[in-house]
């Protein structure tokens, strides 16, 4: 039996806002293992469970650009909020946008090797970043990119710095711009529910299976209220069976058929995705941000 410690519990309270001991109940049943002990709360505690698990706590910014039928979006990470309102950070997100786009790089190693200058600072965008690490006093990183040259139109909406979104359409622009702000605010995972990874699927199912055992319902009734759980998420997480969010009493699809438009795919980038970050001492912190401050003046 994996030992339990306070640290652990206070890493699941926070992934999934559950009470203390239903968090330490939880890990012990999982035998220590937090990836299942969270789903084991999301079986008894519902969806309240994954609300703060999908809580994003790396810092950074996304960054657009778009000509023509041609665009990027990129995350570029930093280690504290601070740095994200630097202009010479936002320069060089904004610039690596405009890069890949202009110069499709095969990778974030190929990004790097471009040409450009910044802040004094150069030949290639990674001597910039390098640059900048040693003058704002805080590392940096290019995380992810995506290029965009299908053809297609092109709509993109950032909200703040935090969350970018890229649409390819054929029809009204405005139209499209909407649905942009609409997977920024919603967030689906796919374009239909045919679409949606096999894998989240199943793990939806596993829950929703879980849950009807739970109920202690005949088994034919149990198998009913695993594939409504299923289909109920499947129409939950694909973009054009959600209601959209302007007008909720009609789905994006028939937003979209209403316009005459065509919406081809989608890329939502969410700073920090996925990336943990590490809990610093506070008063710590302050003080580096301070330092920082001292020497960007």
């Amino acid at each position: 039996m994996a030992a339990i410690t306070a640290s652990m519990v206070a890493e699941l309270r926070g992934k999934t806002d559950a009470p203390m001991m239903e968090c330490k109940k939880a890990l012990t049943e999982a035998d220590g293992d937090m990836a299942k002990a969270e789903e084991l709360l999301r079986v008894k505690l519902g969806t309240k469970a994954g609300k703060a698990a999908s809580r994003v706590t790396a810092e950074g910014v996304v960054a657009s650009f778009i000509e023509g039928s041609t665009g990027a979006l990129i995350e570029v990470n930093c280690e504290t909020d601070f740095v994200t309102k630097n202009d010479s950070f936002l320069g060089l997100a904004n610039a690596a946008a405009q890069l890949i786009a202009k110069h499709n790089p095969a990778d974030v190693a190929a990004l790097g090797a471009l040409a450009y200058e910044q802040d004094g600072f150069g030949p290639t965008l990674e001597d910039v970043r390098k640059g900048l690490i040693g003058k704002i006093g805080e590392n940096m990183s290019f995380r992810r990119f995506k290029r965009f040259a299908s053809g297609a139109k092109l709509a993109a909406y950032l909200h703040g710095t935090r969350i970018g979104v890229v649409v390819e359409f054929d029809g009204d622009e405005a139209a499209a711009k909407d649905v942009a702000m609409h997977v920024a605010a919603m967030k689906p995972v796919a374009l239909t529910s045919a679409d949606v990874p096999a894998e989240l699927i199943e793990k939806e199912r596993s829950v929703a299976t879980a849950k009807a055992a739970e109920s202690g319902k005949p088994a034919d009734i149990a198998a009913k209220m695993i594939e409504g759980s299923v289909q109920k998420y499947l129409k939950e997480v694909s973009l054009f069976n959600q209601p959209f969010v302007k007008n909720d009493k009609q789905t994006v699809e028939q937003m979209l058929k209403e316009k005459a438009t065509a919406v081809k795919g989608f890329t939502l980038y969410v700073v920090g995705e996925g990336i943990e970050k590490k809990v610093d001492d506070f008063a710590a912190e302050v003080a580096a941000q301070v330092a920082a401050a001292k020497g960007a003046a």
